[in-house]
């Protein structure tokens, strides 16, 4: 069953369409479609289009990349031959100067004349005879034979000097004190109790500090062992200082 159009519905329709708002179109479509074209023109082949093709004389040599030192000046005239220490091929000798020298005797005189030569010190180390020189080898007393061998050096005696003057000035110290009464001077046994009471106090600290408990779980417990091992250094410190020095001083009360 074929359909039927009306042509009266045809104008009706056109009029619709007429009254419909047109499309919108940008004014910059034109220079944005040019742009497009010509950047994407270039670059079709992935890559520029028009490329200078290098010339198959200019490859990649050896060595061609390297630093080049510049040329070396030359100071000299090439055209000027260095001097030669040697005569050279077209040099003649001079001819004809002769001398009435006797060479003979006056060597035989010098040779009489002359001292013997003394022959050169050697030592023999093997049965077979090796020789060696005797001055090289260390066997020659040469260093007690320096001018300044066994002398004491500078700062030694400088060192000395400066000990004896600082131990001058603590004697005299020593004595001004002494003179103002301020200072005793400890004699042998008492200085042998001292260090006697000393030992004995150390001993107590260490007994009492070997029966502390292993485990220090409370802060007295360890404030204890604190103490214990602050009192045993100080102890251990007088004992030391007592023993190195025989002679002590101590204020006068």
């Amino acid at each position: 069953m074929q359909r039927r159009v009306s042509v009266t519905s045809y104008p009706a329709w056109r009029r619709s369409l007429s009254n419909l708002p047109g499309r919108y179109i940008s004014i910059y479509r034109p220079s944005v479609k040019c742009e497009a074209e010509k950047n994407k023109a270039q670059w079709k082949t992935m890559g520029p289009a028009k490329v200078a093709v290098p010339s198959p004389k200019n490859f990649l040599q050896k060595h061609s990349k390297d630093p080049k030192l510049p040329a070396r000046k030359k100071e000299q005239d090439p055209k000027k031959l260095p001097e030669l220490s040697v005569p050279r091929r077209t040099d003649r000798p001079v001819m004809g100067i002769q001398s009435k020298k006797n060479f003979i005797n006056t060597n035989a005189v010098a040779v009489i004349t002359g001292l013997p030569k003394k022959p050169q010190p050697i030592y023999v180390d093997r049965r077979q005879g090796d020789k060696y020189l005797l001055e090289t080898s260390g066997l020659v007393p040469k260093y007690i034979k320096k001018k300044d061998y066994g002398v004491i050096p500078k700062y030694v005696t400088q060192r000395n000097e400066e000990r004896e003057r600082a131990q001058k000035e603590y004697e005299t110290s020593i004595l001004e004190n002494l003179r103002k009464k301020a200072m005793k001077r400890l004699t042998d046994e008492e200085r042998k109790t001292l260090l006697q009471g000393l030992k004995k106090n150390w001993e107590e600290l260490n007994q009492e500090f070997q029966g502390l408990p292993v485990e220090m779980d409370t802060i007295p417990k360890k404030l204890n062992k604190e103490k214990l091992e602050i009192q045993m250094k100080q102890l251990e410190h007088d004992i030391d200082v007592i023993e190195k020095h025989k002679i002590i001083y101590i204020a006068n009360e």
